[in-house]
Protein backbone atom coordinates (compact mmCIF):
# COMPACT_ATOMS: atom_id res chain seq x y z
CA UNK A 1 0.00 0.00 0.00
CA UNK A 2 1.40 3.42 -0.98
CA UNK A 3 1.50 5.81 2.01
CA UNK A 4 -0.12 9.22 1.67
CA UNK A 5 -1.33 8.37 -1.83
CA UNK A 6 -4.03 11.07 -2.05
CA UNK A 7 -3.60 13.89 -4.57
CA UNK A 8 -1.23 16.41 -2.92
CA UNK A 9 -2.37 19.62 -4.70
CA UNK A 10 -6.18 19.53 -4.57
CA UNK A 11 -6.73 23.14 -5.66
CA UNK A 12 -5.06 22.55 -9.03
CA UNK A 13 -5.63 18.94 -9.98
CA UNK A 14 -4.98 17.01 -13.17
CA UNK A 15 -6.52 13.60 -13.68
CA UNK A 16 -3.31 11.84 -14.76
CA UNK A 17 -0.52 11.63 -12.19
CA UNK A 18 1.80 9.17 -10.45
CA UNK A 19 2.49 9.04 -6.70
CA UNK A 20 6.14 8.19 -5.97
CA UNK A 21 5.73 7.66 -2.23
CA UNK A 22 6.81 4.34 -0.77
CA UNK A 23 10.16 2.58 -0.42
CA UNK A 24 13.26 4.50 -1.60
CA UNK A 25 16.94 3.84 -1.11
CA UNK A 26 18.42 6.03 1.63
CA UNK A 27 21.73 6.92 3.24
CA UNK A 28 22.84 9.33 5.95
CA UNK A 29 25.80 11.47 4.86
CA UNK A 30 27.18 12.67 8.20
CA UNK A 31 30.13 14.55 6.72
CA UNK A 32 28.25 15.92 3.69
CA UNK A 33 30.87 14.30 1.46
CA UNK A 34 28.47 12.16 -0.56
CA UNK A 35 28.95 14.01 -3.83
CA UNK A 36 32.71 13.45 -3.66
CA UNK A 37 32.13 9.79 -2.70
CA UNK A 38 29.92 9.13 -5.71
CA UNK A 39 26.49 8.76 -4.07
CA UNK A 40 24.86 10.16 -7.20
CA UNK A 41 25.92 7.05 -9.12
CA UNK A 42 25.63 4.10 -6.75
CA UNK A 43 23.02 2.28 -4.66
CA UNK A 44 22.45 3.55 -1.13
CA UNK A 45 22.81 1.48 2.01
CA UNK A 46 19.34 1.66 3.62
CA UNK A 47 15.64 1.78 2.79
CA UNK A 48 13.21 4.51 3.83
CA UNK A 49 9.46 4.99 3.47
CA UNK A 50 8.79 8.31 1.70
CA UNK A 51 7.28 10.82 2.52
CA UNK A 52 8.17 10.34 6.19
CA UNK A 53 11.33 12.02 7.48
CA UNK A 54 14.17 9.77 8.71
CA UNK A 55 13.66 10.97 12.31
CA UNK A 56 10.15 9.46 12.33
CA UNK A 57 9.04 5.96 13.22
CA UNK A 58 6.95 5.72 10.05
CA UNK A 59 10.03 6.18 7.87
CA UNK A 60 11.55 2.95 9.15
CA UNK A 61 14.78 4.82 10.01
CA UNK A 62 13.91 6.48 13.35
CA UNK A 63 17.27 8.27 13.57
CA UNK A 64 16.95 11.39 15.75
CA UNK A 65 20.58 12.51 15.87
CA UNK A 66 21.81 15.45 13.77
CA UNK A 67 22.13 14.74 10.05
CA UNK A 68 24.09 17.24 7.99
CA UNK A 69 22.96 15.60 4.75
CA UNK A 70 20.83 12.69 3.60
CA UNK A 71 20.50 10.99 0.20
CA UNK A 72 17.61 9.28 -1.58
CA UNK A 73 17.51 7.12 -4.71
CA UNK A 74 14.47 5.80 -6.57
CA UNK A 75 13.68 4.33 -9.99
CA UNK A 76 10.37 4.99 -11.68
CA UNK A 77 9.01 3.83 -15.02
CA UNK A 78 7.08 6.60 -16.74
CA UNK A 79 3.73 5.43 -18.22
CA UNK A 80 3.78 4.98 -21.98
CA UNK A 81 0.49 6.86 -22.17
CA UNK A 82 2.37 10.06 -21.39
CA UNK A 83 3.89 10.16 -24.88
CA UNK A 84 4.27 13.65 -26.36
CA UNK A 85 4.03 15.28 -22.93
CA UNK A 86 6.68 16.71 -20.64
CA UNK A 87 7.08 14.86 -17.35
CA UNK A 88 7.10 17.16 -14.33
CA UNK A 89 8.65 15.86 -11.12
CA UNK A 90 7.19 17.50 -8.00
CA UNK A 91 8.40 17.64 -4.40
CA UNK A 92 5.82 19.06 -2.00
CA UNK A 93 8.39 19.77 0.74
CA UNK A 94 12.00 18.82 1.50
CA UNK A 95 14.02 20.17 4.44
CA UNK A 96 16.29 22.10 3.71
CA UNK A 97 18.83 22.65 0.86
CA UNK A 98 17.90 20.21 -1.89
CA UNK A 99 19.55 19.10 -5.12
CA UNK A 100 17.84 16.63 -7.47
CA UNK A 101 19.40 14.55 -10.25
CA UNK A 102 17.55 12.54 -12.91
CA UNK A 103 19.63 9.87 -14.67
CA UNK A 104 22.77 11.55 -13.35
CA UNK A 105 21.89 15.04 -14.60
CA UNK A 106 21.12 17.80 -12.11
CA UNK A 107 17.59 19.04 -12.75
CA UNK A 108 16.68 21.36 -9.86
CA UNK A 109 17.90 22.96 -6.65
CA UNK A 110 15.73 24.43 -3.92
CA UNK A 111 16.36 26.17 -0.60
CA UNK A 112 13.74 25.96 2.14
CA UNK A 113 11.83 23.44 4.19
CA UNK A 114 8.16 23.89 3.51
CA UNK A 115 7.19 24.76 -0.05
CA UNK A 116 6.91 22.77 -3.28
CA UNK A 117 9.36 22.81 -6.17
CA UNK A 118 9.45 21.01 -9.51
CA UNK A 119 11.66 19.87 -12.37
CA UNK A 120 10.69 19.48 -16.02
CA UNK A 121 12.26 16.17 -17.09
CA UNK A 122 11.15 16.48 -20.72
CA UNK A 123 9.58 13.61 -22.69
CA UNK A 124 10.18 10.33 -20.85
CA UNK A 125 7.21 8.14 -21.77
CA UNK A 126 8.02 4.43 -21.31
CA UNK A 127 11.48 5.17 -19.88
CA UNK A 128 12.83 4.19 -16.47
CA UNK A 129 14.20 7.26 -14.70
CA UNK A 130 16.58 7.18 -11.73
CA UNK A 131 15.90 10.01 -9.28
CA UNK A 132 18.58 10.97 -6.76
CA UNK A 133 18.00 13.56 -4.02
CA UNK A 134 20.47 15.16 -1.63
CA UNK A 135 19.01 17.18 1.24
CA UNK A 136 21.42 19.21 3.36
CA UNK A 137 20.21 20.28 6.79
CA UNK A 138 23.02 21.78 8.87
CA UNK A 139 21.28 22.16 12.20
CA UNK A 140 23.09 25.14 13.72
CA UNK A 141 22.85 27.26 10.60
CA UNK A 142 20.74 30.40 10.87
CA UNK A 143 17.54 29.59 8.99
CA UNK A 144 13.77 29.44 9.43
CA UNK A 145 13.06 26.10 11.15
CA UNK A 146 10.03 26.61 13.36
CA UNK A 147 9.92 24.37 16.43
CA UNK A 148 12.78 22.03 15.47
CA UNK A 149 15.16 21.52 18.39
CA UNK A 150 18.70 22.83 17.99
CA UNK A 151 19.83 20.44 20.74
CA UNK A 152 20.05 16.67 20.55
CA UNK A 153 17.05 16.27 22.84
CA UNK A 154 13.62 17.85 22.75
CA UNK A 155 13.24 20.46 25.47
CA UNK A 156 10.67 22.99 26.72
CA UNK A 157 8.55 23.76 23.62
CA UNK A 158 10.87 22.63 20.81
CA UNK A 159 10.62 19.20 19.31
CA UNK A 160 12.20 16.46 17.19
CA UNK A 161 13.78 17.75 13.98
CA UNK A 162 12.74 16.97 10.41
CA UNK A 163 15.36 16.34 7.72
CA UNK A 164 14.88 15.60 4.04
CA UNK A 165 11.66 14.61 2.27
CA UNK A 166 8.56 15.03 4.45
CA UNK A 167 5.76 15.53 1.94
CA UNK A 168 4.62 13.69 -1.17
CA UNK A 169 6.84 13.19 -4.22
CA UNK A 170 4.95 12.78 -7.49
CA UNK A 171 4.93 13.12 -11.28
CA UNK A 172 2.44 14.32 -13.86
CA UNK A 173 2.36 14.72 -17.65
CA UNK A 174 1.93 18.32 -18.86
CA UNK A 175 1.75 19.60 -22.45
CA UNK A 176 4.52 21.95 -23.49
CA UNK A 177 2.15 24.91 -23.41
CA UNK A 178 0.16 23.68 -20.42
CA UNK A 179 -1.74 25.51 -17.71
CA UNK A 180 -0.07 27.13 -14.74
CA UNK A 181 -1.77 27.21 -11.36
CA UNK A 182 -4.52 29.87 -11.28
CA UNK A 183 -4.77 32.61 -8.70
CA UNK A 184 -8.40 32.96 -7.58
CA UNK A 185 -9.77 36.00 -5.75
CA UNK A 186 -13.35 36.09 -4.44
CA UNK A 187 -15.19 39.39 -4.89
CA UNK A 188 -18.26 39.33 -2.65
CA UNK A 189 -19.33 42.89 -3.47
CA UNK A 190 -19.64 42.05 -7.17
CA UNK A 191 -20.60 38.37 -6.71
CA UNK A 192 -17.79 36.98 -8.81
CA UNK A 193 -14.41 35.27 -8.83
CA UNK A 194 -11.41 36.91 -10.46
CA UNK A 195 -9.13 34.29 -12.01
CA UNK A 196 -5.58 35.09 -13.08
CA UNK A 197 -4.09 32.34 -15.23
CA UNK A 198 -0.68 31.82 -16.76
CA UNK A 199 0.55 29.34 -19.36
CA UNK A 200 3.88 27.53 -19.62
CA UNK A 201 4.23 28.63 -23.24
CA UNK A 202 2.13 30.69 -25.63
CA UNK A 203 1.34 29.37 -29.11
CA UNK A 204 -1.08 30.24 -31.89
CA UNK A 205 -4.65 28.99 -31.66
CA UNK A 206 -4.78 28.71 -27.86
CA UNK A 207 -7.92 29.51 -25.90
CA UNK A 208 -8.85 28.91 -22.26
CA UNK A 209 -12.34 27.91 -21.13
CA UNK A 210 -13.59 28.27 -17.55
CA UNK A 211 -16.63 26.47 -16.21
CA UNK A 212 -17.89 27.46 -12.77
CA UNK A 213 -20.10 24.76 -11.27
CA UNK A 214 -21.91 24.22 -7.98
CA UNK A 215 -20.41 22.39 -4.99
CA UNK A 216 -21.26 18.98 -6.40
CA UNK A 217 -19.97 19.89 -9.84
CA UNK A 218 -23.31 18.94 -11.37
CA UNK A 219 -24.83 22.32 -12.27
CA UNK A 220 -23.05 24.83 -14.50
CA UNK A 221 -23.20 28.30 -12.96
CA UNK A 222 -21.34 30.13 -15.72
CA UNK A 223 -19.02 29.27 -18.61
CA UNK A 224 -16.64 31.64 -20.36
CA UNK A 225 -13.91 31.27 -22.95
CA UNK A 226 -11.11 33.66 -23.85
CA UNK A 227 -8.15 33.86 -26.21
CA UNK A 228 -4.92 32.90 -24.45
CA UNK A 229 -2.62 35.74 -23.42
CA UNK A 230 0.62 35.60 -21.41
CA UNK A 231 -1.52 36.33 -18.34
CA UNK A 232 -5.26 35.72 -18.57
CA UNK A 233 -7.58 37.82 -16.42
CA UNK A 234 -11.07 36.30 -16.24
CA UNK A 235 -14.12 37.40 -14.23
CA UNK A 236 -16.59 34.60 -13.43
CA UNK A 237 -19.83 36.28 -12.38
CA UNK A 238 -22.38 34.35 -10.31
CA UNK A 239 -26.11 34.85 -10.99
CA UNK A 240 -28.03 35.92 -7.87
CA UNK A 241 -29.98 32.67 -7.75
CA UNK A 242 -26.73 30.66 -7.60
CA UNK A 243 -24.97 32.66 -4.88
CA UNK A 244 -23.69 30.57 -1.96
CA UNK A 245 -21.26 32.06 0.54
CA UNK A 246 -18.30 30.36 2.18
CA UNK A 247 -18.88 30.86 5.91
CA UNK A 248 -17.37 29.71 9.21
CA UNK A 249 -18.58 26.16 9.78
CA UNK A 250 -20.01 25.91 6.25
CA UNK A 251 -17.30 25.72 3.61
CA UNK A 252 -19.34 25.97 0.42
CA UNK A 253 -16.96 25.68 -2.52
CA UNK A 254 -17.71 26.19 -6.19
CA UNK A 255 -15.95 23.83 -8.57
CA UNK A 256 -13.92 25.38 -11.39
CA UNK A 257 -13.02 23.40 -14.52
CA UNK A 258 -10.24 24.83 -16.68
CA UNK A 259 -9.66 23.70 -20.26
CA UNK A 260 -6.77 24.74 -22.47
CA UNK A 261 -7.79 24.40 -26.12
CA UNK A 262 -5.67 24.50 -29.25
CA UNK A 263 -7.61 24.88 -32.51
CA UNK A 264 -10.73 23.74 -30.64
CA UNK A 265 -9.19 20.59 -29.10
CA UNK A 266 -8.65 20.24 -25.34
CA UNK A 267 -4.91 19.73 -24.75
CA UNK A 268 -4.83 20.34 -20.98
CA UNK A 269 -7.49 20.14 -18.29
CA UNK A 270 -7.43 20.87 -14.55
CA UNK A 271 -9.95 21.28 -11.76
CA UNK A 272 -9.93 23.82 -8.98
CA UNK A 273 -12.36 25.27 -6.46
CA UNK A 274 -13.11 28.58 -4.75
CA UNK A 275 -15.11 29.94 -1.84
CA UNK A 276 -17.09 33.18 -2.05
CA UNK A 277 -16.17 35.07 1.10
CA UNK A 278 -14.79 38.46 2.11
CA UNK A 279 -12.59 39.58 4.98
CA UNK A 280 -12.72 43.22 6.04
CA UNK A 281 -11.95 45.44 9.00
CA UNK A 282 -14.45 47.78 10.62
CA UNK A 283 -13.01 49.62 13.59
CA UNK A 284 -11.75 46.88 15.90
CA UNK A 285 -13.90 44.20 14.29
CA UNK A 286 -12.76 41.67 11.70
CA UNK A 287 -15.73 40.91 9.46
CA UNK A 288 -16.36 37.81 7.38
CA UNK A 289 -18.89 38.45 4.64
CA UNK A 290 -19.72 41.72 6.38
CA UNK A 291 -20.51 40.16 9.75
CA UNK A 292 -18.36 40.29 12.92
CA UNK A 293 -17.05 36.83 13.81
CA UNK A 294 -15.13 36.31 17.04
CA UNK A 295 -12.22 34.09 16.08
CA UNK A 296 -12.07 31.28 18.65
CA UNK A 297 -8.70 29.95 17.51
CA UNK A 298 -6.54 27.16 18.82
CA UNK A 299 -2.77 26.93 18.42
CA UNK A 300 -2.07 23.95 16.15
CA UNK A 301 1.56 22.82 16.00
CA UNK A 302 0.91 20.10 13.39
CA UNK A 303 3.10 17.42 15.02
CA UNK A 304 2.40 13.67 15.17
CA UNK A 305 3.97 11.01 17.43
CA UNK A 306 4.88 8.65 14.60
CA UNK A 307 5.29 11.06 11.64
CA UNK A 308 6.78 14.18 13.33
CA UNK A 309 5.68 16.94 10.90
CA UNK A 310 3.93 14.50 8.53
CA UNK A 311 0.46 13.18 9.32
CA UNK A 312 0.36 9.38 8.97
CA UNK A 313 -2.82 9.55 6.86
CA UNK A 314 -5.01 12.13 5.20
CA UNK A 315 -7.82 11.18 7.59
CA UNK A 316 -5.68 12.34 10.51
CA UNK A 317 -5.42 15.82 8.99
CA UNK A 318 -9.21 16.00 8.78
CA UNK A 319 -9.62 14.56 12.28
CA UNK A 320 -7.53 17.35 13.81
CA UNK A 321 -9.99 19.90 12.40
CA UNK A 322 -12.98 17.88 13.58
CA UNK A 323 -11.53 17.56 17.10
CA UNK A 324 -10.88 21.30 17.26
CA UNK A 325 -14.41 22.15 16.18
CA UNK A 326 -15.86 19.62 18.62
CA UNK A 327 -14.14 21.52 21.44
CA UNK A 328 -15.71 24.80 20.31
CA UNK A 329 -12.94 26.35 18.24
CA UNK A 330 -13.83 27.79 14.84
CA UNK A 331 -10.28 28.00 13.55
CA UNK A 332 -6.57 27.71 14.23
CA UNK A 333 -3.29 29.52 14.17
CA UNK A 334 -1.10 27.15 12.12
CA UNK A 335 1.85 27.64 14.37
CA UNK A 336 5.43 28.01 13.13
CA UNK A 337 4.77 25.49 10.36
CA UNK A 338 3.61 25.75 6.76
CA UNK A 339 0.92 23.08 6.78
CA UNK A 340 0.54 20.80 3.79
CA UNK A 341 -2.10 21.68 1.24
CA UNK A 342 -4.26 18.69 2.11
CA UNK A 343 -4.87 20.26 5.53
CA UNK A 344 -5.91 23.54 3.91
CA UNK A 345 -8.21 21.61 1.54
CA UNK A 346 -10.02 20.09 4.51
CA UNK A 347 -10.15 23.47 6.26
CA UNK A 348 -11.62 24.98 3.08
CA UNK A 349 -14.46 22.47 2.89
CA UNK A 350 -15.14 22.50 6.66
CA UNK A 351 -15.38 26.29 6.89
CA UNK A 352 -12.47 26.31 9.34
CA UNK A 353 -10.70 29.65 9.83
CA UNK A 354 -6.90 29.56 9.74
CA UNK A 355 -4.03 32.03 9.93
CA UNK A 356 -1.21 31.16 7.55
CA UNK A 357 2.17 31.33 9.24
CA UNK A 358 5.84 30.83 8.40
CA UNK A 359 8.18 28.29 10.02
CA UNK A 360 9.91 30.95 12.08
CA UNK A 361 10.60 31.72 15.71
CA UNK A 362 12.14 35.12 16.36
CA UNK A 363 13.70 35.62 12.90
CA UNK A 364 17.02 34.72 14.50
CA UNK A 365 18.82 31.90 16.27
CA UNK A 366 19.27 32.44 19.98
CA UNK A 367 18.40 36.09 20.47
CA UNK A 368 18.89 39.54 19.01
CA UNK A 369 22.65 39.14 18.71
CA UNK A 370 21.98 36.82 15.77
CA UNK A 371 20.03 39.41 13.78
CA UNK A 372 22.97 40.95 11.98
CA UNK A 373 23.86 37.54 10.55
CA UNK A 374 20.38 36.76 9.27
CA UNK A 375 19.69 36.44 5.56
CA UNK A 376 16.76 38.72 4.77
CA UNK A 377 16.47 37.42 1.20
CA UNK A 378 16.09 33.82 2.38
CA UNK A 379 13.16 34.67 4.62
CA UNK A 380 11.36 36.80 2.06
CA UNK A 381 11.96 34.36 -0.80
CA UNK A 382 10.63 31.39 1.13
CA UNK A 383 7.65 33.37 2.42
CA UNK A 384 6.77 34.46 -1.12
CA UNK A 385 6.65 30.79 -2.11
CA UNK A 386 4.18 30.16 0.73
CA UNK A 387 1.97 33.04 -0.40
CA UNK A 388 2.06 31.85 -4.01
CA UNK A 389 1.03 28.33 -3.01
CA UNK A 390 -1.74 29.25 -0.60
CA UNK A 391 -3.23 32.50 -1.92
CA UNK A 392 -6.47 30.94 -3.25
CA UNK A 393 -7.48 28.96 -0.14
CA UNK A 394 -10.67 30.51 1.30
CA UNK A 395 -10.01 29.14 4.80
CA UNK A 396 -7.00 31.44 5.25
CA UNK A 397 -8.33 34.62 6.88
CA UNK A 398 -5.02 36.25 7.80
CA UNK A 399 -1.26 36.06 7.37
CA UNK A 400 1.41 36.05 10.08
CA UNK A 401 4.92 35.92 8.57
CA UNK A 402 6.87 35.93 11.85
CA UNK A 403 6.50 34.74 15.44
CA UNK A 404 7.85 36.36 18.61
CA UNK A 405 10.47 38.64 17.15
CA UNK A 406 12.14 40.57 19.94
CA UNK A 407 14.80 43.18 20.50
CA UNK A 408 15.26 46.50 22.26
CA UNK A 409 13.61 49.51 20.68
CA UNK A 410 16.45 51.87 19.76
CA UNK A 411 17.09 54.59 17.20
CA UNK A 412 19.12 52.10 15.15
CA UNK A 413 17.48 50.18 12.30
CA UNK A 414 18.55 46.53 12.45
CA UNK A 415 18.39 43.66 10.01
CA UNK A 416 15.45 42.30 12.00
CA UNK A 417 13.56 45.47 11.07
CA UNK A 418 14.45 44.75 7.43
CA UNK A 419 13.18 41.18 7.72
CA UNK A 420 9.93 42.24 9.39
CA UNK A 421 9.19 45.10 7.03
CA UNK A 422 10.26 43.13 3.97
CA UNK A 423 8.00 40.19 4.82
CA UNK A 424 5.09 42.50 5.64
CA UNK A 425 5.45 44.40 2.36
CA UNK A 426 5.87 41.16 0.40
CA UNK A 427 2.64 39.86 1.91
CA UNK A 428 0.70 43.01 1.09
CA UNK A 429 2.13 43.09 -2.44
CA UNK A 430 0.88 39.55 -3.09
CA UNK A 431 -2.41 39.77 -1.20
CA UNK A 432 -4.55 42.88 -0.56
CA UNK A 433 -7.58 40.83 0.49
CA UNK A 434 -6.49 39.58 3.93
CA UNK A 435 -5.24 41.26 7.11
CA UNK A 436 -1.54 40.88 7.88
CA UNK A 437 0.00 40.73 11.36
CA UNK A 438 3.63 41.88 11.22
CA UNK A 439 4.68 39.46 13.96
CA UNK A 440 2.79 37.42 16.53
CA UNK A 441 3.78 38.62 19.98
CA UNK A 442 6.72 40.62 21.34
CA UNK A 443 8.29 43.28 19.08
CA UNK A 444 5.79 44.87 16.71
CA UNK A 445 7.78 47.11 14.37
CA UNK A 446 5.52 47.81 11.35
CA UNK A 447 3.08 50.71 11.94
CA UNK A 448 0.87 49.68 8.99
CA UNK A 449 0.20 46.22 10.41
CA UNK A 450 -3.50 45.46 9.91
CA UNK A 451 -3.93 43.88 13.34
CA UNK A 452 -2.05 43.93 16.65
CA UNK A 453 -1.63 41.25 19.29
CA UNK A 454 0.18 40.02 22.37
CA UNK A 455 0.99 36.69 24.01
CA UNK A 456 0.19 36.21 27.68
CA UNK A 457 0.27 33.01 29.72
CA UNK A 458 -0.79 34.36 33.12
CA UNK A 459 -2.60 31.45 34.82
CA UNK A 460 -4.33 33.30 37.65
CA UNK A 461 -7.74 34.34 36.39
CA UNK A 462 -7.89 37.40 38.64
CA UNK A 463 -4.51 38.67 37.44
CA UNK A 464 -5.36 37.90 33.80
CA UNK A 465 -8.56 39.90 34.23
CA UNK A 466 -6.62 42.83 35.68
CA UNK A 467 -4.12 42.80 32.79
CA UNK A 468 -6.85 42.89 30.14
CA UNK A 469 -9.30 45.16 31.94
CA UNK A 470 -7.63 48.27 30.53
CA UNK A 471 -9.24 49.88 27.46
CA UNK A 472 -7.62 49.14 24.12
CA UNK A 473 -6.65 52.61 22.93
CA UNK A 474 -4.19 54.11 20.49
CA UNK A 475 -0.71 54.77 21.84
CA UNK A 476 -0.50 51.81 24.21
CA UNK A 477 2.41 49.36 24.23
CA UNK A 478 0.95 46.04 25.29
CA UNK A 479 2.73 43.77 27.73
CA UNK A 480 3.79 40.35 26.44
CA UNK A 481 4.40 37.50 28.85
CA UNK A 482 8.15 36.97 29.48
CA UNK A 483 9.36 39.87 27.30
CA UNK A 484 7.12 42.65 28.66
CA UNK A 485 7.15 45.72 26.40
CA UNK A 486 10.32 44.61 24.63
CA UNK A 487 10.87 46.54 21.43
CA UNK A 488 7.29 47.23 20.33
CA UNK A 489 6.08 50.40 18.69
CA UNK A 490 2.92 51.99 20.01
CA UNK A 491 -0.44 50.43 19.24
CA UNK A 492 -2.14 52.14 16.28
CA UNK A 493 -5.83 51.41 17.05
CA UNK A 494 -6.02 48.27 14.88
CA UNK A 495 -8.17 45.22 15.65
CA UNK A 496 -6.57 43.48 18.62
CA UNK A 497 -6.39 39.93 19.99
CA UNK A 498 -4.44 37.77 22.41
CA UNK A 499 -2.92 35.32 19.97
CA UNK A 500 -1.45 33.03 22.64
CA UNK A 501 -2.87 32.37 26.10
CA UNK A 502 -3.81 29.45 28.31
CA UNK A 503 -1.41 26.57 27.82
CA UNK A 504 -2.85 25.01 30.96
CA UNK A 505 -0.62 22.14 32.02
CA UNK A 506 -2.71 19.01 32.50
CA UNK A 507 -2.17 15.28 32.27
CA UNK A 508 -4.41 13.00 34.32
CA UNK A 509 -1.77 10.34 34.88
CA UNK A 510 0.91 12.83 35.92
CA UNK A 511 -1.55 14.61 38.19
CA UNK A 512 -2.11 11.32 40.04
CA UNK A 513 1.64 10.76 40.19
CA UNK A 514 2.11 14.21 41.71
CA UNK A 515 -0.31 13.33 44.48
CA UNK A 516 1.47 10.10 45.40
CA UNK A 517 4.94 11.60 45.02
CA UNK A 518 6.06 9.54 42.01
CA UNK A 519 5.97 12.39 39.47
CA UNK A 520 9.37 12.76 37.77
CA UNK A 521 8.25 16.15 36.36
CA UNK A 522 9.30 15.31 32.79
CA UNK A 523 6.34 17.12 31.27
CA UNK A 524 6.05 20.83 30.57
CA UNK A 525 3.34 23.46 30.51
CA UNK A 526 2.63 27.03 31.58
CA UNK A 527 2.32 28.04 35.21
CA UNK A 528 1.25 25.88 38.11
CA UNK A 529 -0.43 22.62 37.14
CA UNK A 530 -4.08 22.41 38.33
CA UNK A 531 -4.56 20.17 41.34
CA UNK A 532 -7.53 18.42 39.71
CA UNK A 533 -9.54 18.50 36.49
CA UNK A 534 -12.24 20.76 37.94
CA UNK A 535 -9.59 23.38 38.56
CA UNK A 536 -8.65 23.06 34.87
CA UNK A 537 -12.24 23.72 33.77
CA UNK A 538 -12.54 26.71 36.10
CA UNK A 539 -9.29 28.21 34.82
CA UNK A 540 -10.14 27.56 31.16
CA UNK A 541 -13.57 29.14 31.54
CA UNK A 542 -12.25 32.12 33.47
CA UNK A 543 -9.51 32.92 30.95
CA UNK A 544 -11.81 32.50 27.94
CA UNK A 545 -14.59 34.59 29.51
CA UNK A 546 -12.29 37.56 30.05
CA UNK A 547 -11.41 37.67 26.34
CA UNK A 548 -14.90 36.81 25.08
CA UNK A 549 -16.33 39.66 27.14
CA UNK A 550 -13.77 42.26 26.08
CA UNK A 551 -15.50 44.74 23.75
CA UNK A 552 -12.30 45.48 21.77
CA UNK A 553 -10.98 41.96 21.14
CA UNK A 554 -11.82 40.31 17.81
CA UNK A 555 -10.61 36.86 18.84
CA UNK A 556 -8.16 34.76 20.79
CA UNK A 557 -5.88 31.78 20.28
CA UNK A 558 -5.70 29.15 23.02
CA UNK A 559 -2.52 27.11 23.45
CA UNK A 560 -2.94 24.38 22.25
CA UNK A 561 -4.79 21.67 20.30
CA UNK A 562 -2.71 18.65 21.37
CA UNK A 563 0.11 17.73 23.67
CA UNK A 564 3.38 17.63 21.73
CA UNK A 565 6.06 15.30 23.08
CA UNK A 566 7.02 16.69 26.52
CA UNK A 567 4.68 19.70 26.27
CA UNK A 568 1.44 18.59 27.94
CA UNK A 569 -0.89 21.56 27.69
CA UNK A 570 -3.13 20.36 24.88
CA UNK A 571 -6.89 19.96 24.72
CA UNK A 572 -6.09 16.47 23.42
CA UNK A 573 -3.26 14.07 24.13
CA UNK A 574 -0.48 13.70 21.58
CA UNK A 575 -2.20 10.57 20.21
CA UNK A 576 -5.40 12.65 19.82
CA UNK A 577 -7.23 10.84 22.63
CA UNK A 578 -9.60 13.00 24.68
CA UNK A 579 -8.44 14.59 27.93
CA UNK A 580 -11.56 16.63 28.70
CA UNK A 581 -15.33 16.78 28.28
CA UNK A 582 -15.54 18.37 24.83
CA UNK A 583 -19.16 19.37 25.28
CA UNK A 584 -18.21 21.33 28.37
CA UNK A 585 -15.36 23.12 26.58
CA UNK A 586 -17.59 23.83 23.61
CA UNK A 587 -20.31 25.35 25.80
CA UNK A 588 -17.75 27.69 27.42
CA UNK A 589 -16.56 28.96 24.05
CA UNK A 590 -19.68 29.07 21.93
CA UNK A 591 -21.59 31.84 23.70
CA UNK A 592 -21.69 35.15 21.85
CA UNK A 593 -18.66 37.37 22.33
CA UNK A 594 -18.95 41.07 23.14
CA UNK A 595 -17.60 42.18 19.77
CA UNK A 596 -20.24 40.05 17.96
CA UNK A 597 -23.11 42.02 19.52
Amino acid sequence: MIPRSEYPRPQFQREDWLCLNGEWQFEIDAGDSGLERGLVDRDLKEKIIVPFCPESQLSGINHVDFMNAVWYRHEVTVPEGWAGMNVWLHFQAVDYDTTVWADGEEVVRHRGSSTPFSANLGEKAGQTVTIVVRARDVQHELKPKGKQSDQYHNHTCVYTRTTGIWQTVWMEPVPKCGLKRPRITPDVSNLCFIVEQGLLRLEEGLRVRYTLADKAGAICVVEQEVKADPVIHMVLSIPNERVQYWQPGDGYMYQIYIDLLQDGKVIDHATSYAGLRSISIQGKKVLINGEPVFQRLVLDQGYYPDGILTAPTDDVLLKDIELSMAAGFNGARLHQKVFEERFLYHADRMGYLVWGEFCDWGANAGGPEGNNQQHTATYITQWLEVLERDYSHPSIVGWCPLNETWQALTDRITQLDDVMRGMFLATKAVDRTRPVLDTSGYSHRVPESDVYDCHHYEQKVEEFSHIFSVPVVKGQVFVNHWKGKQGSIEYGDQPYFVSEFGGIWWNEELARAAKDGSDRNTSWGYGQRPTDIEEFYARFEGLCNILLDHPAHFGYCYTQLTDVFQEMNGIFAFDRSEKFDLGRLRKIQMRKAAIEN
